[in-house]
């Protein structure tokens, strides 16, 4: 009987320590992300960023890329520090309300020079969309291979998204005939602000101040206002499955996508330069 009532206290005194060690906070307090304590990667090369430090990534890399506007890291870094929290997610939700859209998010492409045959492209027929893309690349000396990888956005698909749109800007290039010299850049990147929502895209216009006189008046009186109104317009350009329509006609993909070419640039600049010598030829005259 004895024994029965010193095991029943020591039960007692067991359950009552295990309650009082469950009130002690825990040795190993809970740690919030921070600089110093950061979440694991969710995607290779990805790095989680605080709130501060993605805003002052976004001035810092927008002011830096507007100072030099040929550090192409700038730029994605910018683009990627203002797509969140609202932008990327929103072309993201467009891919998925389109079929193509969902089967490129499924098969998830890349467009490289190892994706991409160049030769293949140079062979097809002169007016499809690859050997057009083709010939674009030789003349702007340009390679699919210059993007850079997406890095500082959190969610593992909009980081592909964001990744998808990159990779295709080249096409956008091809599709209008725009060089990629700032006048022509400055084009495209309206074209994608109107289409996209991209804060980047948009903020890339800020440029304009770097242009000379003649070209800034012909990019607000020919050129934006020609990206305005065909970004609206237009079908969202991430749904463009490229791979699949490298063998079309690009006058008839145009048309499909609501897309119309925009003047030559490189043919404004010449009848332009060759004005202005007829102007000075002829002041020099009287």
């Amino acid at each position: 009987m004895a024994a029965s009532v010193i095991s029943c206290r020591a039960l007692s005194s067991f359950r009552t320590a295990s309650r009082r060690q469950s009130l002690i906070p825990s040795t190993i307090p809970f740690a919030p992300f921070s600089v110093l304590n950061r979440p694991p990667p969710n995607y290779e090369g990805h790095v989680p960023l605080t709130t501060l430090e993605r805003g002052a990534l976004a001035i810092g890399a927008a002011v830096s890329s507007l100072i030099d506007p040929t550090r192409p890291d700038l730029i994605a870094a910018t683009g990627e520090a203002t797509a969140t929290p609202y932008f990327i997610y929103r072309l993201r939700d467009a891919m998925l309300r389109d079929p193509t859209g969902r089967r490129i998010l499924r098969d998830r492409p890349r467009i490289t020079s190892t994706t991409l045959s160049v030769s293949y492209l140079q062979s097809l027929p002169q007016n499809t969309v690859g050997r057009i893309y083709a010939a674009w690349l030789e003349r702007e000396g340009v390679s699919p291979d210059t993007r850079n990888d997406v890095r500082y956005i959190d969610d593992e698909e909009c980081a592909y998204v964001m990744q998808r749109y990159r990779e295709c800007h080249d096409f956008f290039h091809a599709l209008a005939g725009l060089p990629v010299f700032m006048e022509g850049e400055m084009a495209v990147k309206a074209l994608e602000f109107a289409n996209t929502l991209l804060p980047m895209t948009g903020l890339s216009l800020a440029a304009v101040v770097k242009l000379k006189p003649a070209e800034r008046q012909r990019f607000w009186n020919v050129y934006l206002p020609w990206a305005v109104s065909n970004g609206l317009k237009a079908k969202e350009l991430i749904n463009v499955y490229w791979e699949e329509v490298l063998e079309r006609d690009v006058d008839e993909l145009r048309s499909e996508m609501g897309i119309e070419k925009p003047p030559d640039v490189r043919e404004a600049r010449r009848i332009a330069r060759e004005k202005r010598r007829a102007e000075k030829a002829a002041a020099k005259a009287e």
